[in-house]
C-alpha cells in the first residue's frame, strides 16, 4: 500500500504488494517518504488541543506535495525523481522532528483524551524516524531513496554487454511461476538474488541512522519504536505473535510435509528437498517463497475435481481481447501496429479485473472509485521507463485522489491482489473525514487486512458468479482443491510474515550484526519457514534486499497479523450476513448488512485503540486465529490423512533428517 507519511501499504503489494500476494506485499506504511516545509514556529500560549489542530491542519496543507513527490519517484525512476523525493523525505522528517520537539512541551499536562491519543500516534508516525542533525538526517533520506531505486530497477543479466540478457522482476517470476526446470528456477532466483549486493553498505549506515532517530525519541532503537504501534506495551508485541503463531504452526507443518513429497515426486529425492528435510528455496514458485499458489499444477489434491483455473480464464479473455482489437486494423498491421495492440489490450484488461474488484465493494453499499482513480491510476507497466511495480495503494490528497499502481498481468495472483489494494482504498476514502493523525488503520495489520477478507469471499460460487470459472460441483475433492487453492496464498505466507521483522528486530538492537546479517536471515527462514537455499549463501549476499519491504523499510508484522485478522473480520461478516454453513463456503458478496458493519470499521480508523475497534466487528477484543483453523479443517484433516506414516517436520541445523511422524488417527507426534 501507499507509504502516506502520516500512518497507511503493498505496499507493494507491493503494496503491494503489500504485499504483496502472492497476497500482495504493500509499500511502507507509516514512513515519510514525502515533502513538507519545516513544522511553523509554536504560539507560546498554545493548549495541547490547540496544538494538535494546528499539526492536523499543517498536515492537511501539505500533503498533497508530499504524496505526489513519492508517486513521482515510484512510476518514474530516474536521478531527477531520486533527488526529488530524498529532498521531500528531508523536508517531511524535518517537519515531523519540529512537532515531536513541540509536543514535549505538554508531556504531564491536562488534555482532552482524543488529543491524548493524537500525541501519542504523532511520535509512532514514521518507520523511518530521523536523527536531529540535518546532515545526517539529509544523509538517511538519500540512502532510502537509493535503496529503493535500486530495488525498482534491479535487473540480471546473463551476458552484462548485452541488454537483451536482462531480466527485470516480473520475467524472473515469470519463470519462477511457469517453468518447472530445476536450474533455470535456480538461474532466475539467483539472478534476482545478486541485485541486493551492492545495498549492504548502504543498509547497515541506515540502520545506524534511524537507530539514531529512534533513541532521540525516546526509543531503545527503532524495533522498539515499531512495536510501540499497537496499543499496548512494546514487549508484548512479540509475544502476542508468538501466540498466534502457535495456535496455527501445526497446520503449516502438515502443508509443509505434504509439498516437500510432492516437489520429491517432480524433481527427485535429491532435489525436492534440502537437508534436514527444508524446502529448496526456488522451488516454491516465488521469489521470497512466501505464496506457494504457482506450484499448483505440481500441489492440486485432485486433477478433474472443481476447475479453479482463475489464470487460465483470464489469459483467454486477453486472447480474446486482444484478438478482437487486431480484426479493426484494415490489412496486415506492421510490427508499430502490432505493439499498440498489445499494449491496448493488456490495458482494458487490467481496467476489467479492477472494475471486478471494485463490483465487489459496489456489492457492499460502498461507493464506485472517482473518475480520477481511473485517469492517474498506473494499472500496467510502461514501456519507456523503469518503474516500481510493487502493488501499492495511495491516498493523494486525503480528498478523494486515491489510486493503485501495479504492473497488472492476466494471472491469479494480479487478480486477488487488486482485490487486496481496494481494500486500502476504500479504507481511504472511509476515514478521509477524519483528523489526519486519524487516518490510518486501527493498527498497520488492520489496513492489510480489510481487501484480503473480501479475497476469502471470493469462493468457488463466487468465481463462477461472475463467470470466471465453470460451475463447480459440490464434492470432497472440490472442496480440498478450493482449500488447498487458498491454503497455499494464506497459511504458507503465515512464517514468512511472522520472521522479516524478527530479522529487523535483531538488526536493530543490534543482536545481529552487519557481518551476520545473510547468515540470520537464512536462519530465520530455516527455524520459521523450513525452506533454505541448496547452496550456501555468504555474507557477500544480501539476500533480504531482494525483498522490496526491506530496502523500502516497510515493517512487515502488520501481514503476518492481517493473515490472522482477516480470518477474524470474515466470520464476523458472514455471521453479520447470516451466513449458517461451513464457515469456508460464505460468501457475503451483495450483502448489505455486512459492508454496513464493514464500512463503519473502516470510519473509525485510528481514532480508538484497536482492540475497541477490533470488538465493534467481532465481539472479541483479542486477536484469535482459531477462525482459521475453522476455515481449514477439511484440509488440516485431509492432509493428516495424506502425510500418515510419512516423516514431516524439519530441523532448521539442516543436519539430520526431520523428526516428525505423522499417524494419520493421531495428528503430529515423536517430536
Amino acid at each position: 500500500m501507499k507509504p502516506w507519511p502520516l500512518k497507511p501499504t503493498l505496499l507493494a503489494i507491493s503494496i503491494a504488494a503489500a504485499a504483496t500476494l502472492s497476497i500482495s506485499a504493500c509499500k511502507r506504511s507509516p514512513t515519510p517518504d514525502e515533502a513538507a516545509p519545516a513544522a511553523t514556529t509554536a504560539p507560546v500560549d498554545e493548549t495541547a488541543d490547540q496544538f494538535i489542530a494546528r499539526v492536523n491542519q499543517e498536515m492537511r496543507a501539505t500533503y498533497k506535495e508530499l504524496s505526489s513527490a513519492q508517486w513521482i519517484s515510484s512510476t518514474y525512476i530516474n536521478g531527477d525523481s531520486e533527488l526529488i523525493a530524498a529532498k521531500a523525505n528531508e523536508r517531511w522528517l524535518t517537519q515531523l522532528n519540529g512537532w515531536i520537539e513541540q509536543a514535549r512541551r505538554f508531556e504531564g499536562k491536562p488534555m482532552s483524551a482524543e488529543t491524548a491519543r493524537a500525541m501519542t500516534l504523532l511520535k509512532l508516525m514514521t518507520a523511518m524516524p530521523a536523527p536531529r542533525d540535518p546532515a545526517k538526517l539529509a544523509e538517511l533520506t538519500k540512502i532510502a531513496t537509493k535503496m529503493e531505486g535500486m530495488y525498482g530497477s534491479g535487473k540480471y543479466c546473463t551476458d552484462p554487454n548485452d541488454e537483451k540478457s536482462c531480466r527485470q522482476l516480473g520475467e524472473l517470476e515469470d519463470v519462477l511461476r511457469s517453468n518447472r526446470d530445476y536450474d533455470a528456477q535456480l538461474d532466475a532466483w539467483r539472478g534476482w538474488h545478486t541485485i541486493s549486493k551492492p545495498m549492504r553498505e548502504d543498509y547497515v549506515r541506515f540502520v545506524q541512522l534511524v537507530n539514531e532517530g529512534a533513541k532521540d525519541m525516546g526509543f531503545a532503537d527503532a524495533g522498539e519504536l515499531w512495536r510501540a504501534g499497537y496499543d499496548m506495551p512494546p514487549a508484548q508485541i512479540a509475544a502476542e505473535t508468538d501466540r498466534l503463531w502457535t495456535q496455527v504452526k501445526p497446520l503449516y507443518e502438515q502443508l509443509h510435509c505434504y509439498t516437500r513429497t510432492r516437489l520429491e515426486a517432480t524433481y527427485g529425492v535429491g532435489k525436492g528437498e534440502v537437508a534436514g528435510g527444508m524446502l529448496p528455496a526456488h522451488l516454491m514458485g516465488n521469489m521470497w517463497q512466501q505464496d506457494w499458489g504457482n506450484l499448483w499444477d505440481l500441489l492440486q489434491p485432485y486433477q478433474d475435481a472443481g476447475g479453479l483455473d482463475i489464470t487460465g480464464a483470464l489469459q483467454r479473455k486477453f486472447q480474446q481481447d486482444y484478438t478482437a482489437m487486431l480484426a479493426r486494423h484494415a490489412g496486415v498491421p506492421s510490427p508499430a501496429e502490432l505493439v499498440e495492440v498489445d499494449r491496448e489490450a493488456q490495458l482494458a484488461m487490467a481496467k476489467d479485473m479492477t472494475g471486478r474488484a471494485q463490483d465487489f465493494y459496489v456489492s457492499l453499499g460502498m461507493p464506485k472509485l472517482p473518475d480520477s482513480y481511473w485517469e492517474k491510476t498506473q494499472f500496467i507497466k510502461p514501456r519507456d521507463r523503469d518503474v516500481v511495480c510493487h502493488a501499492s495503494a495511495w491516498d493523494m490528497d486525503m480528498a478523494g485522489d486515491v489510486r493503485t499502481k501495479m504492473c497488472i498481468k492476466p494471472n491469479e495472483e494480479d487478480f486477488t491482489t487488486i482485490y487486496h489494494e481496494l481494500g486500502h482504498v476504500y479504507y481511504y476514502l472511509a476515514y478521509n473525514k477524519l483528523p489526519p493523525i486519524f487516518q490510518a488503520g486501527a493498527n498497520d495489520g488492520f489496513h492489510e487486512a480489510i481487501g484480503d477478507t473480501i479475497v476469502l469471499s471470493m469462493t468457488p460460487k463466487y468465481l463462477e458468479s461472475i463467470g470466471l470459472v465453470d460451475a463447480q460441483q459440490q464434492t470432497h475433492e472440490a472442496l480440498i482443491n478450493a482449500q488447498m487453492r487458498m491454503a497455499l496464498a494464506k497459511v504458507a505466507f503465515l512464517p514468512f510474515g511472522l520472521m522479516i521483522d524478527r530479522w529487523r528486530w535483531g538488526v536493530f538492537d543490534g543482536s545481529i550484526k552487519p557481518d551476520q546479517y545473510n547468515q540470520a536471515w537464512w536462519d530465520l527462514k530455516a527455524k520459521y519457514q523450513g525452506v533454505a537455499p541448496v547452496a550456501e549463501r555468504g555474507e557477500e549476499f544480501f539476500d533480504p534486499g531482494a525483498k522490496y519491504h526491506v530496502p523500502g523499510n516497510t515493517p512487515y508484522t502488520r501481514y503476518f497479523l492481517a493473515h490472522v485478522l482477516q480470518f477474524q473480520f470474515y466470520k464476523s461478516l458472514c455471521d453479520a450476513a447470516g451466513w449458517k454453513g461451513p464457515l469456508y463456503e460464505c460468501s457475503f458478496y451483495g450483502d448489505k448488512k455486512a459492508g454496513d458493519l464493514y464500512e463503519a470499521m473502516l470510519a473509525r480508523g485510528a481514532s480508538q485503540p484497536w482492540q475497541k475497534t477490533l470488538k465493534e466487528l467481532t465481539g472479541k477484543e483479542r486477536m484469535d486465529a482459531s477462525a482459521v483453523l475453522e476455515y481449514f479443517a477439511p484440509l488440516q484433516e485431509w492432509l493428516q490423512q495424506q502425510n500418515a506414516g510419512r516423516s514431516c517436520g524439519w530441523n532448521a541445523d539442516g543436519t539430520t533428517a526431520a523428526t516428525t511422524t505423522i499417524d494419520d488417527d493421531k495428528g503430529t507426534r515423536g517430536q
